[in-house]
Order: C-alpha cells, then structure tokens, then sequence
C-alpha cells in the first residue's frame, strides 16, 4: 500500500515507527481510542467532537507524539480558532464534524489499525562492495550516522574520557575495563567489516551494530560462487566466529569497523581434491568483481 494514498496508513506508521519511547506510544493511541470511543457512543454530543489543543492531557500525551496529530486530521478534525469562556483570545480546536452511522464505523475500523500498528523496519542496504588486495585493508573511515552522538557530542565525550583514563588508569579492574568498553560500543548504529579472501581481495558491507552472526555468514555466503562449501571467518585476535551463535556483532567487538579473515573449511578443500573436483579460481561472483575498486 502506498502511503501517499492513504493518510490512515501513513500516521499509523508515523505513529509507531518516528517514536520510540513505546510506553509514550501507548499512551498516546489509548487516548486518542478514548476520543473515538467517546464519539461512537455520543455522536450528536458536540463536546466529544472537539479537543482543545492547550488541554492538559493532549499537550503531554498525545501531541508530544510524532504522528497523532496526522492521525486525527486523518480521521477528519480540522484545526479551528475558537473563543473560550472568560478569555479573550481564541484558542485552537480540533473539531469533527458530526458524522454519520457509516462514517462512525468507519472510525472504529481506523482506531484498530492504529492500535494494531506496528513499527516499520527498514531493510539495510548493506552496499557489497569488493576491494583489490590493499595494504590499507585495515584504514576506515566512517560516515557520521554510524554515531549515536553528533560530533560535537562526541568530541566532549572523548576529552572526558581521556581525562577519566588519566585519573583512573591504576584504578580500574577488568571488570570495570570491559563494562566502559561496552558502553562505549553502543555508541555505534552501524559496523562496518571487511573479510579478507585467500586471493587477496577483500568483501566489504555495512551491518547493523546488532545484527547477529548469521546474518554476517549467510551475507558471505551469498557473494560467492561456490558459497554452497563450509567456511569459517576469523576476528581480529584470532578470534574463530560460530556461525550457529545467536550473539551480535557488537558482543564479538565487531563494532564500528572490524577486519575479518576467510578461510574454507579444510577438511573438505582436502576431500574436494582428492575426489578430482575443482575448485573456482574465482572466489566472488561477476556482479561483485565486475565492480571491484582499489582502497585509497
């Protein structure tokens, strides 16, 4: 479905994908269901039909949340500068018509797809790209929305920590090293990882900080021709990745940008050779090479 067809569709997903405070969501969607229930059960009452906006309640549950707003107009409320008793200036409204038996229905079936609603999750363009052997396979330079902090944000975190560091260097217990260490980690959004081949070339692509170990094989796996074979993949440090562990790249200190090592599975290279198979002198697939840049 096209959002730009369809304002319901596009609040809710406004609504439950640009906030993530869920509780705030939640609360939100409860009181603008109260507001169409209200209507439904009282529809000739003009007073459920109208939502002043400096009311208390929708200032801080409803129209804190991205989306809500879009949702009502959706519905068919339509902003009005009204007067207000014992004021002088008018204040701004939301009003909805008063609505027929179908329409009503129509507005229950609307409430549901908002309360059903769901985030949307974007799929990651992981842009593969390949690489020719380089002595500057080791080099990266990320993007800022690989951040959770803006510069400036992190320029004052690093000063703070560099002076953390010096005061408390003695200090510190392991313990102490690899919590700081994992809260730092999660400073990242994304990873970016290259994997070394045995021919020298590397395999790049971004992934999610918390994407986990499958999804880095089954992309690996998936960029080569004789994919079909067992391999392993190698951290920095010598470190052995299990594909069949359900653990995130940002616990294998994979976050922001790691360096890997490719190796087939010996056993059945060895197996492969002795039955007369051959092996593909080409490791990656034409769409991959036929794009191969060299490392600046």
């Amino acid at each position: 479905m096209r959002f730009e067809e369809d304002d319901i569709e596009a609040s809710v997903m406004m609504v439950h994908t640009f906030n993530k405070d869920r509780e705030k969501v939640k609360a939100a969607v409860d009181i603008i269901s109260k507001y169409v229930d209200n209507i439904c059960k009282n529809p000739s009452e003009e007073k459920y039909r109208k939502i002043k906006v400096s009311n208390k309640v929708f200032q801080e549950k409803v129209r804190p949340v991205e989306g809500s707003r879009e949702f009502l107009q959706a519905l068919g409320f339509i902003s009005v500068m009204l007067p207000v008793e014992g004021q002088e200036e008018e204040e701004e409204f939301l009003v909805l018509p008063e609505q027929s038996d179908d329409a009503l229905e129509l507005m229950k079936e609307r409430r549901d797809r908002l309360q059903r609603g769901e985030p949307v999750r974007a799929q990651l363009d992981r842009q593969p790209q390949a690489f020719r052997p380089s002595p500057n396979a080791q080099r990266f330079e990320l993007p800022p929305e690989f951040y959770n902090l803006s510069a400036e944000e992190l320029k004052k975190e690093q000063q703070q920590r560099t002076e953390l560091v010096e005061k408390n260097a003695m200090l510190r217990t392991k313990a102490m090293r690899e919590k700081e260490e994992q809260r730092e980690r999660r400073k990242y959004n994304y990873t970016l990882l290259r994997v070394r081949l045995p021919d020298g070339n590397l395999l790049q692509a971004t992934f999610y900080a918390w994407d986990r170990l499958p999804a880095l094989f089954e992309f690996v796996r998936e960029s080569l021709v004789d994919g079909w074979q067992p391999f392993e993949l190698i951290a920095p440090g010598g470190q052995k990745l299990q594909e069949s562990e359900e653990v995130t790249l940002v616990e294998c200190n994979l976050v922001p940008a790691a360096l890997l090592t490719f190796a087939w599975d010996a056993a059945v290279q060895a197996d492969i050779a002795a039955a007369g198979g051959k092996i593909s002198a080409a490791l990656l697939k034409p769409e991959l090479l036929e794009r191969i840049q060299t490392l600046s």
